[in-house]
């Protein structure tokens, strides 16, 4: 770990509190930002800040320099647009033309469990088809996904978040937006900032390259569950119950292959105990 490198495309959300913890770990962090802004933020963390964009082209005067690092980890997710797809391949099609330029030999990619569409049954990282993603969204970053692991130039380790949870991204923050809560009864898919943190660390840790997994905490709480406690803990009403009378189609995430790569115990495993 001594000296080791790691650029970060994207320090948002997720990233930024990343970034924070791989330094703390002895690693010398690069971090993107689109935002011009949020540069002074980034140096004051001791992260080495970059403006980067992919529009679909990678750009930044210093994009090259940028990716002098021993890994990268790619932290953006499709945008929003009809043509979703065709655009996130051309945006990958530029970084990995980059990276075939650099010393990069690990990326770590976060992904997301929208790759997988609702089975009504537990599902693991074989579960995926394409074509038959649970969203045009999951169906662009499967694309990309297989661009990234079929590339000999480097190794890649995919990470599929669930929903992210933790922090100023709290359910209370929607319970006042909702007309109501929709298919009560379909289980939640849900993981903690601070074990997304963990989980990429100890990837890193133990060079677990080559691997794809699902990231999610173990307990999946049905949402009126969730929502009824969440409103409980924030002391706002809850917002009424759907009637709906057709089941809900769901899925439920397993992370076992990332339990048992990492010998992995989650900071966060139950997210109703989260919300106390």
């Amino acid at each position: 770990m001594q000296n080791q490198t790691v650029s970060i495309l994207g320090c948002g959300w997720l990233g930024l509190p990343l970034a924070k913890a791989l330094v703390k770990e002895g690693f010398i962090v690069k971090g993107s930002t689109t935002a011009e802004e949020h540069v002074e933020k980034l140096r004051s963390e001791r992260i080495e800040p970059y403006l980067i964009t992919l529009m679909p082209e990678l750009e930044g005067e210093d994009a090259a320099d940028f990716l002098q690092s021993d890994t990268l980890i790619i932290n953006f997710p499709p945008e929003r647009r009809a043509d979703i797809a065709e655009y996130h391949i051309q945006q990958f099609s530029s970084l990995i033309d980059a990276l075939q330029l650099s010393p990069v030999r690990t990326v770590l990619m976060v992904s997301s469990t929208s790759v997988y569409p609702m089975l009504n049954r537990e599902v693991t990282e074989d579960d995926t088809d394409s074509g038959s993603a649970g969203s045009a969204a999951g169906e662009a970053l499967l694309l990309v996904e297989e661009m990234l692991m079929q590339e000999r130039s480097f190794q890649t380790t995919v990470v599929r978040f669930c929903g992210l949870v933790g922090y100023d991204r709290s359910p209370a923050n929607y319970l006042g937006r909702m007309v109501e809560i929709a298919e009560p009864a379909q289980p939640m898919n849900l993981i903690h900032r601070d074990d997304c943190i963990k989980i990429i660390s100890e990837i890193i840790r133990l060079g677990q390259w080559g691997e794809v997994f699902n990231a999610c905490s173990p307990s999946h709480p049905f949402r009126i569950d969730y929502y009824s406690k969440a409103a409980e803990a924030a002391g706002i009403e809850l917002p009424p119950v759907s009637e709906g009378e057709e089941p809900s189609p769901f899925k439920i995430i397993s992370s076992s292959k990332l339990v048992g790569a990492l010998n992995y115990q989650f900071l966060h495993p139950d997210p109703l105990t989260s919300l106390s």
